[in-house]
């Protein structure tokens, strides 16, 4: 679990614009097309679907076998209002989901490609992701037709849970893992071997790892953040339909209770341990320190992911039976915080900046050397920073009867080292008697998509 501080919010750059959603009324009424017209070669057809989906329940197998339920937000239904009713743009110079206000739900889902899918394929399993994330982003079924519009002697182009429902300000993220770019024997299955970013490699192990590799991982990932979890799992089950034959779910995971606030719009949430999480976790608000550190620069390399970031995600397993025996005082000591307040133990209030000089009456640190604050904080970690979008979450219980719950950590950065820096810095963190790292992956998020475009097509354009 890693918490980034920086020097307060006095700092904040002033002036900054932050994309803001767009209510159902305010987007009007659109025809049954939805998403922008896209060539009709690159769509998914009618008779495409039919192949994607005919094999309708080993359709929903897949989705089953993810934890997946299914909705579909559609504008103009009841209720839609609030916000519920939020739509984000899916069209733009950065993906949405990233600097976007952090939803209040999570389903996260990693896949890997076939085996028999060669370049082609993968374009055109891309081009009909990015065709179905733009309808569905703006509260629009998955194709044309939709749940009940089609034939009745065919599967439904969309599997209808949701109708009726508005787009809860559903926000869907592509990321691109290592073995894309070749697979475990080095085989480069779709030109674009060369093209590897330089800092795309699988995390280095971390002390305390306890990694599991069925939930570790991925070819490709699509986060889905949404206001109502019917939503945002919707999104991931119908894009693992599309995907069908192409590429298969290898793990997911539903979050709930953002555990860190992206915009200063939003209250500090708390995570299970009971404290609030990301007080000064970067905000959108900050572009000085967004364009710094979060997203690729022109000059970094390679230049098809200008305007993407790095993903890193972290399933970390709270020990929640052993933490809920220890004493406040001891807790407070553990984090570096008043449980309550949220503020630095140096004194203040939650937005004070840490103070790891000031001492107590015996001339100890009133923030101790192994708080988490002071080995999470910026000075401690050569100015690095992260925006976090992690979740709570609990999937039910182990063998022994404890929860089976912790925090889903996702962090953005402009690179990869950023994260590695902080968490080997975590070493020493007396938190880690009560976490345990089970899952882990990166990716690289391209840039934003143009209108008439596929998420990270300028991988697959010339140099």
């Amino acid at each position: 679990m890693v918490e980034e501080r920086d020097a307060g919010r006095e700092g904040r750059d002033e002036g900054a614009t932050v994309s803001r959603p767009v209510s159902e009324s305010e987007q009007g009424s659109r025809d049954g097309a939805g998403a922008p017209a896209r060539p009709a070669e690159a769509g998914v057809s009618r008779r495409g679907l039919f192949g994607l989906l005919g094999a309708g329940a080993a359709g929903a197998v897949v989705g089953a076998a993810a934890g997946a339920g299914v909705a579909v937000a559609v504008t103009g239904g009841a209720d839609a209002s609030g916000p519920a009713a939020s739509v984000y743009p899916f069209f733009g110079e950065h993906q949405a989901g990233i600097v976007t206000p952090a939803q209040d739900r999570l389903h996260f889902a990693a896949f890997d490609v076939a085996e028999t899918l060669d370049r082609e394929g993968l374009i055109a399993l891309l081009t009909e992701w990015t065709d179905a994330a733009a309808r569905l982003s703006q509260g629009l079924e998955v194709a044309e037709g939709g749940a009940v519009g089609g034939s009745d002697y065919a599967p439904p182009a969309d599997t209808g849970e949701a109708l009726g429902l508005p787009a809860s300000g559903l926000t869907i993220t592509f990321g691109f893992g290592p073995g894309l770019f070749a697979d475990a024997e080095g085989a480069d299955r779709f030109g674009i071997a060369t093209r590897r970013p330089a800092l795309l490699e699988p995390l280095p192990r971390f002390q305390g790892d306890a990694l599991v590799p069925e939930i570790s991982g991925g070819d490709l990932c699509i986060q889905a953040c949404a206001d109502d979890p019917q939503v945002a799992v919707h999104a991931i089950r119908n894009l693992s339909r599309i995907a069908f034959g192409r590429a298969s779910l290898r793990w997911s995971q539903l979050g709930f209770g953002r555990t860190s606030s992206t915009s200063t719009t939003q209250a500090t949430p708390r995570n299970l341990f009971g404290f609030k999480d990301g007080t000064a976790n970067v905000k959108a608000e900050e572009t000085a320190t967004v364009d710094e550190q979060i997203w690729v620069n022109a000059s970094d390399q390679p230049a098809w992911l200008e305007g993407g970031s790095y993903l890193v995600a972290r399933r970390i397993r709270m020990i929640i039976e052993n933490w809920d025996r220890v004493q406040l005082g001891e807790q407070e000591q553990l984090v570096g915080r008043s449980k309550g307040e949220g503020a630095p133990l140096s004194g203040g209030t939650e937005f004070t900046e840490p103070d790891f000089e000031k001492t107590g009456a015996t001339d100890a640190p009133l923030i101790g050397t192994d708080a988490h604050v002071r080995l999470a904080h910026p000075t401690s970690n050569g100015g690095a920073r992260m925006l976090r979008r992690g979740y709570n979450f609990v999937d039910g219980n182990d063998s022994l009867g404890r929860l089976d719950a912790g925090l889903f950590f996702l962090s953005f950065q402009r690179s990869p080292q950023q994260f590695i820096d902080v968490q080997r810095n975590l070493a020493r963190d007396g938190l880690n008697e009560y976490l345990k790292h089970v899952g882990s992956a990166i990716f690289a998020v391209p840039g934003g998509v143009a209108e008439g475009e596929f998420v990270g097509q300028a991988l697959f354009d010339t140099p």
